[in-house]
């Protein structure tokens, strides 16, 4: 393992235009989110963790008519999304420790919650489960199976981690959450490993 798990927002911090510049927006993530919002009322409220610097998961939700909430670490990430959308819900804060003091209908973290270690994972499941509302749904990209690896962030390396979908099962469970969909390594979605769960 040679990326470092502490310096996840400095690369992002370092990277921040070259990521932007390179992120697809060809919306192969369509489909999953499109079955989030499926169980969403009209107008509700998403929290969009690790939003980066909006594009295109924010802007998909905004299209749609959400009330989007973006909450990301990088402050260079978050400096384009202000000047993407002024008038747009942009905080800074950090997955591991973020307490917002208000619920959501959907919380979605595209890309981002793999960076996590597997101890910060399970903290980062219990706070998401506690800014859901009732019946609210969730989703996560996660990997196929339990372990590290590494990835790239511009040309930089990037630390991914993963739960085995059995002990995610578990964790959710445990913070009054019931997973209604994971697969692994979806190809219609490039690849992505999606995990969907919703609050009891």
């Amino acid at each position: 393992m040679s990326a470092d798990p502490d310096d996840i927002r400095g690369v992002y911090d370092r990277q921040a235009a070259v990521y932007d510049g390179q992120r697809s927006r060809a919306l192969f993530e369509a489909r999953w989110l499109a079955r989030f919002a499926a169980g969403l009322r009209t107008g509700a409220r998403v929290l969009d963790l690790g939003c980066g610097a909006g594009e295109p998961i924010a802007r998909w939700f905004k299209a749609e008519g959400f009330a989007v909430t973006g909450v990301d670490f990088s402050e260079p990430m978050l400096e384009i999304a202000r000047s993407r959308w002024p008038d747009g819900d942009w905080r800074q804060g950090d997955m591991r420790d973020f307490d917002l003091g208000e619920c959501f209908d959907g919380i979605i973290a595209w890309n981002s919650f793999f960076h996590l270690t597997e101890l910060e994972q399970r903290g980062c499941i219990a706070r998401m489960a506690r800014h859901l509302e009732p019946g609210g749904v969730l989703m996560l990209t996660v990997g196929p199976d339990a372990g590290e690896v590494t990835g790239t962030v511009g040309d930089e390396t990037v630390y991914h981690a993963s739960l085995s979908p059995a002990e995610y099962a578990t964790c959710l469970e445990a913070n009054g959450l019931r997973l209604t969909g994971f697969l692994a390594e979806d190809p219609e979605t490039n690849r992505h490993s999606v995990l969907m769960a919703r609050k009891t």
